[in-house]
């Protein structure tokens, strides 16, 4: 197996294990020895485009389809529109949506149509991860290396992604999603308190880092196991906030998420994919007094594994509660829009 760039950084001491035991002045380290252990550059063959995806088999996808007992659907999508989460960081806006034709225009005649036929039509402009949406593999670089150990310069180009392009995705991302809605089940125990009832609050405060036992004690509570080609869904509770109090600084700002000790929690459970209902998927801030989406640069490049952001998870965490099943058939394949590097999704959740 190809070893990657990172690790020439590294030292002989292991993973960290807690947030407790990273080395929080070093961040270069405590990557490089995530790196070390968890990449998995080579494990599909040096032409893989797909990375964690793999995991996913025709069989795991017909063995979903069996959890459909209902028929009930949940869209995961947030909004897309000019009222949304986004504030220009890094160029990023919010969707703007122009009509190109509208029913006026048919009702004053001036489409030039025969016989009295009109229509609308229009246009939408925004960044591909502006709402509910993939990274994709060419997303994240490590020390300018992209997924399988390829050359970021030459991988992605200003005509895009031309390796691992988000339309490679199109088809396969389809199989057995797992919500684990950690709010629920840890929020409680933080003493947060609802305004209205004056019960306990099932979403997480910013700067909670959700660890492995997190997520291991999440799974026990609901009676559900993740493990190869699932989709997971983690819920933080930090879009209800968003929804209940508005956008304030959801995108880029303090939020709950994931520890960057979960990496190798990640990788061992050989799942295909995780999604939260957080901007940036893990905790913020970082976890090192300087840092920047340091799980990202292990989970993405390194791992090769597909990441979900700003994922509407609150309807479906509700119905999850309810009837108590938390796995279900889900399909969220991304637009096949060439050369992308991220791209809008509509999720559906099938139970």
């Amino acid at each position: 197996m190809a070893t990657s760039p990172s690790s020439a950084a590294q030292t002989d001491r292991p993973p960290a294990a807690s947030p407790e035991s990273l080395d929080r002045a070093n961040p270069e380290a405590e990557i490089a020895r995530a790196v070390r252990a968890y990449s998995n550059w080579g494990r599909w063959g040096a032409d893989d485009v797909l990375g964690t995806v793999n995991f996913i088999t025709d069989e795991l996808r017909l063995a979903a389809a069996g959890l459909v007992r209902r028929g009930a659907s949940f869209s995961l999508s947030q909004r897309f529109d000019m009222d949304g989460p986004q504030r220009g960081w890094r160029r990023r806006t919010n969707p703007v949506h122009t009509m190109l034709d509208t029913g006026t225009d048919a009702s004053l005649g001036h489409q030039g149509f025969p016989h009295g036929i009109g229509g609308a039509d229009d246009v939408i402009a925004m960044p591909l991860q502006c709402s509910t949406q993939w990274d994709g593999l060419g997303h994240i670089f490590d020390h300018g290396k992209a997924w399988n150990g390829r050359d970021a310069a030459q991988t992605v180009t200003s005509d895009g992604d031309l390796v691992t392009g988000i339309e490679r995705l199109a088809r396969p991302v389809c199989g057995r999603g797992v919500l684990l809605d950690v709010a629920r089940v840890i929020g409680p125990s933080l003493g947060a308190r609802d305004a209205g009832t004056g019960g306990p609050r099932d979403e997480l405060p910013d700067g909670f880092a959700i660890t492995q036992e997190h997520l291991t004690a999440t799974a026990a509570a609901h009676g559900v196991t993740v493990g190869r080609g699932d989709l997971l869904l983690v819920r933080t509770g930090r879009y209800a906030r968003a929804l209940r109090e508005g956008w304030g600084d959801y995108a880029g700002g303090p939020s709950p998420g994931l520890s960057f000790t979960t990496a190798g929690w990640l990788r061992r459970t050989e799942i295909a994919a995780v999604a939260t209902d957080t901007w940036g998927f893990e905790v913020r801030p970082n976890e090192f007094d300087e840092a920047f989406q340091p799980l990202h640069q292990v989970a993405i490049p390194n791992m090769g594994l597909l990441i979900g952001e700003m994922w509407a998870l609150e309807e479906l965490a509700a119905d999850c509660a309810a009837d108590g099943v938390y796995e279900f058939l889900l399909t969220a394949a991304p637009l096949p829009i060439t050369g992308a590097v991220g791209s809008p999704v509509n999720p559906i959740a099938v139970k």
